[in-house]
């Protein structure tokens, strides 16, 4: 057997399996199946960890994944390491390496213990008093002093070098909790027909089947026919079962996130697969079967190793066949603890007493003790214990005075009732009611297609449990149209019905202000500290909750919420519904990065969109930057060339011969319908009915508010088809904005919208012999200037391919954007860059086009405007209908303030010494010599050395700015002042000849 502690026929583990660990570097030995704390346990190992603010010992309390104590880092090798994980929920497997943590030098001897000593100096809501004063302090001695003491465990600093997977799975009903509600709500609905995913975050289905011996279903022992039940659903090919996998999240539409261990529990995984895997599940219905967490008994100094909840002890003893003690104390109020002293007694171990905080404890359970001569010490309380790494005696007194009582023990269990578990339920938006007979919060009015079933609705009897599941899998699948199968029935007996329960404080815990009687094990919250955050003034929960931490981060209130209300609610004199509750937020459990990041890193966490004609642009020198998700040639430097020399060759060669520009980037929206001129007449500011197939048109979309939301090139082919141009970076918004109002506004508008933005590469061809590259390689199309005249859009071929010719231009040369299926837009940029080279031409990127265009006068909408300009401002004022009586944002550019004198408006700005370039961003003054802080006029917006104009050009917003065309003003910067003066927007063909060729 590994570990003194393991008791002999105890337990469902194989003893010839066996697997070894290390903990804090000593070598253990535990079997297949066990966790790090159940293995520890066997093994004597009591101490796991040290409190996080008062560095107290800290032992095992539970058995599950509400575990506040034993938090530790497990790791495989050096680059396989994850702390903070939870003792009682990690499998272990052979060669792992367990570490505490928050200790030093030791785990026994900690440093970090001084602070409970200093404890009346760290009261709840001391850090909202302390760190107040002084005032500058903060960034200079709290902060940094904050930062080193926060967390528990350590964050690698290696890569992980695992893999983790997502799945996305549709199902009619999916089960969440595989205990007896769980799997018989399962059985229920898959024999109905539907397509069921039952989930349990245990390595086998049972739930409470693992430690409550006394239940048997259909004859059978529990944890039998759980077994049985789950091999026959994972049997049937309408069910999938996932065991260890966690329903972390429920959140609208039924859609509930998983997280499924898949290698955290073997030595040696298959490289193939995932460490864990992300399951984003849609369900028709869902059926919560997440049963009721036990709540621990809150006395003095109930957070010694040793002390821990009676199902935990009895889950050790009767799955993994480890006695927690050799002498064993209770102290309950509620009747389960009664039967985690039956079966360690049943099974040799010597219990010393039964404390139980009630007078009149179940007649049953009372009757069992007697006959196998336990101690029952009904109407007594536990006030004090003792042991300084381990808890080796309790200190009982009867209840409302009388002697005390020391009795030696080496572990104590305790429970004080269960608390339903309703955080997935709460998630879903559903509004829980309290049941004031039992004290405690139950489902009550749901917001999605869910039913919760069991301990977790308050169902406390057996059969009740089953029937009650039984009904709802078999609704819920009928519900989902499911309509083939055979009824379920089942049947199930337990040895005793369980009563009473308590939550707040119980003797001993009272208003005496130095007791540390804990409620919140994680962030050492006591009973007292509650009460002091209600003399401070909190009366709301939430207040209460962030001025104590009671409840927060991983733990979302599982053991402390209860208790801490109740103390809140006695202190505050007020019934516990009026004091309110805390939000259980997600996730349920705490969930890896990795699980959820999932395949989205390196390389994939931003994944590169990449134009057809990247290979060609890549094998030619391009350099690229990043727009969005894009990646566009940046420019083209040829040898011994740097950034500034290649961009000021590529802006002459456009203007000279011609350039090829990839503009595949630029969003792309078919808007079709008969009502297709209608709809775009609502979504921009110009008209469109008027414009003529095979014509385009440059147009301006505002949001409601008035100001520039995007523009672009709008292409008629039809009465009933636009071709839609959009920034690069405005693609999908765009479509989303018109979307929206499609189906909200103007829905009885006869339009579809398709996003065609990769299915069309587009090759701009600009330059004043742009005419004379492609005429060899288009078909069908008569490109003469009075034929095919400046915004115009034709389809025919080019090279053979189907294309959208459109003759426009963003550089002020004779243009054309052949627009060809992406399949081929590579081999026609080849074609077309045959007869370019010839002739001069030159491949130019981005940085180009922002210079010929700033040339030019040509705005970029989210660089030359942000967010608070109107077309006016922006100098496009021409784009806005006047006779339109309506479109998205003609009532907010009627606003008095959008119409004021003295707005931010875009000009253009020449700096004295042409050879100065603006940073753009840089702020513009009238008076460079005025009093700090000087009056900022507006900024620069976008600035550029132009090669073409010889010297620097810039775009400003500026307040009152055309007013101010002819003024000099000035720009301050760290090392000089800059003065410029203010122009129109136009530095290089004013008169727009060269557009025409």
């Amino acid at each position: 057997m590994s570990g003194a502690n393991r008791i002999a026929g105890k337990g469902r583990l194989t003893p010839a399996r066996t697997a070894r660990f290390t903990f804090d570097g000593k070598s253990y030995t535990a079997l297949q199946g066990d966790t790090v704390a159940s293995a520890l346990l066997a093994n004597g190992v009591h101490l796991l960890g040290r409190s996080f603010k008062y560095h107290r010992p800290r032992g095992i309390l539970s058995a599950g994944p509400e575990e506040p104590n034993a938090l530790l880092d497990v790791s495989r090798d050096s680059a396989r390491r994850q702390p903070n994980v939870r003792a009682t929920v990690q499998e272990v497997f052979d060669g792992m390496k367990v570490e505490s943590q928050n200790r030093w030098p030791s785990l026994a001897f900690d440093v970090g213990a001084v602070n409970d000593l200093m404890s009346p100096f760290f009261a709840a809501g001391f850090y909202y008093k302390t760190f107040m004063w002084p005032k500058k302090a903060w960034h200079g001695i709290y902060e940094p002093f904050i930062r080193r003491a926060a967390g528990l465990g350590v964050a690698p600093t290696e890569a992980d070098p695992d893999h983790y997977a997502s799945r996305y799975a549709h199902c009619d009903v999916l089960v969440v909790g595989a205990g007896v509600a769980g799997l018989a709500a399962a059985l229920a609905a898959a024999e109905a027909g539907a397509r069921v995913i039952l989930v349990d975050e245990q390595p086998e289905v049972g739930g409470a089947l693992h430690f409550d011996s006394g239940l048997t279903v259909n004859g059978q022992p529990g944890y039998d026919w759980a077994q049985a039940t789950a091999a026959r659903l994972a049997a049937m090919p309408n069910v999938q079962v996932l065991t260890r996998t966690t329903a972390f999240g429920y959140y609208n539409h039924n859609f509930v996130a998983l997280a499924e261990r898949v290698t955290d529990h073997i030595a040696q995984p298959d490289k193939k697969l995932p460490r864990e895997r992300l399951w984003q599940v849609r369900a028709k219905r869902v059926v919560l079967a997440t049963g009721a967490i036990e709540r621990h008994m809150v006395f003095p100094k109930n957070d010694r190793p040793g002390i821990m909840l009676a199902s935990a002890g009895r889950t050790f003893l009767n799955h993994f066949g480890v006695a927690v003690g050799a002498k064993v104390g209770v102290y309950t109020a509620h009747d389960s603890a009664y039967e985690a002293a039956f079966d360690l007694k049943r099974a040799g171990v010597a219990v010393a007493a039964i404390v139980d905080s009630r007078q009149n404890p179940g007649a049953e359970v009372l009757a069992e003790a007697r006959r196998l001569g336990i101690e029952v010490l009904s109407g007594h309380s536990v006030i004090n214990t003792a042991g300084r790494l381990r808890i080796s005696s309790m200190t009982v007194a009867r209840n409302g005075g009388g002697a005390a009582q020391k009795i030696v023990v080496d572990a104590l269990l305790v429970s004080a009732g269960w608390t339903p578990s309703v955080h997935l339920f709460s998630q879903s938006r559903g509004k829980l009611s309290f049941e004031g007979e039992k004290q405690r919060f139950l489902p009550g009015t749901y917001a999605q297609d869910s039913l919760s079933v069991g301990a977790c609705n308050g169902t406390d009897q057996l059969q009740a449990a089953i029937e009650e599941a039984l009904a709802a899998g078999e609704l819920m699948a009928r519900a989902t149209g499911a309509a083939g199968g055979n009824a379920v029935s089942l049947s199930g007996e337990a040895a005793f019905e369980w009563t009473g329960g308590m939550i707040g404080a119980s003797e001993g815990a009272g208003p005496d202000t130095t007791v540390k009687a804990f409620i919140d094990f994680q962030h050492d919250v006591c009973a007292k500290d509650i009460r002091l955050a209600v003399r401070e003034g909190m009366h709301s929960i939430e207040h209460i909750k962030r001025f104590t931490t009671n409840g927060m981060a991983s733990d979302q209130g599982k053991l402390s919420n209860m208790h801490g209300l109740a103390i809140a609610a006695e202190a505050l004199d007020r019934p516990i519904p009026q004091v309110g509750l805390t939000t259980f937020r997600q996730p349920y459990t705490p969930v890896t990065f990795g699980t959820i990041i999932s395949h989205s890193r390196g390389s994939l966490f931003d994944p590169a969109r990449k134009t057809p004609m990247h290979g060609w642009e890549e094998a030619h020198g391009a350099e690229f930057e990043d727009v969005g998700n894009w990646k566009r040639a940046w420019f083209y430097p040829k040898a011994g060339e740097n950034m500034h020399e290649a961009v000021n060759r590529e802006c002459r060669t456009v203007r000279t011969t011609a350039g090829l520009f990839d503009a595949s980037t630029l969003g792309k929206i078919e808007v079709v319908g008969p009502d297709a001129a209608t709809f775009l007449n609502l979504l921009y500011t110009n008209a469109w009915d008027t414009l003529k197939p095979g014509r385009c048109r440059y147009g301006i979309m505002t949001r409601e508010d008035g100001y520039v939301y995007d523009d672009g090139v709008v292409g008629r082919l039809a009465e009933d088809r636009f071709h839609v141009t959009t920034t690069t970076g405005g693609a999908p918004r765009v479509l989303h904005h018109m979307e929206d109002y499609l189906q909200t506004e103007f829905p009885h508008l006869k339009v579809w919208l398709t996003s065609t933005t990769e299915q069309w590469a587009v090759i701009a061809v600009q330059g004043p012999k742009a005419r004379e590259i492609i005429a060899p390689l288009v078909e069908g199309i008569d490109l003469s200037p009075d034929a095919f005249p400046h915004m115009s859009v034709a389809e025919g071929k080019i090279c053979g391919v189907p294309t959208r010719l459109f003759r426009v231009s963003f550089t002020g040369e004779l243009g054309f954007e052949v627009n060809v299926p992406a399949d081929y837009g590579q081999a026609v940029w080849e074609a077309i860059w045959a007869q370019a080279e010839p002739l001069g031409s030159c491949a130019y990127g981005t940085e180009t086009m922002h210079v010929l265009r700033a040339e030019k006068g040509y705005i970029i909408v989210g660089q030359d405007t942000d967010g608070t300009v109107t077309p006016d401002d922006a100098g496009v004022a021409w784009a806005v209908s006047k006779k339109k009586a309506d479109f998205v944002g003609i009532r907010g550019l009627k606003r008095p303030d959008l119409m004021r004198e003295g707005r931010k408006q875009l000009v253009g700005l020449l700096t004295k010494d042409p050879s100065v370039v603006l940073e753009e961003g840089a702020q513009i003054v009238a008076d460079p010599n005025q009093p700090k802080p000087m009056t900022m006029l507006g900024h620069v917006t976008s600035s550029y050395w132009s090669e073409n104009c010889g010297r620097s050009i810039a775009f400003a917003l500026v307040a009152g700015g055309r007013a101010r065309v002819g003024q000099t003003l000035y720009i301050p910067m760290p090392d000089r002042t800059i003065a410029a003066e203010v122009t129109d927007t136009v530095f290089f063909d004013k008169e727009g000849a060269r557009i025409n060729g």
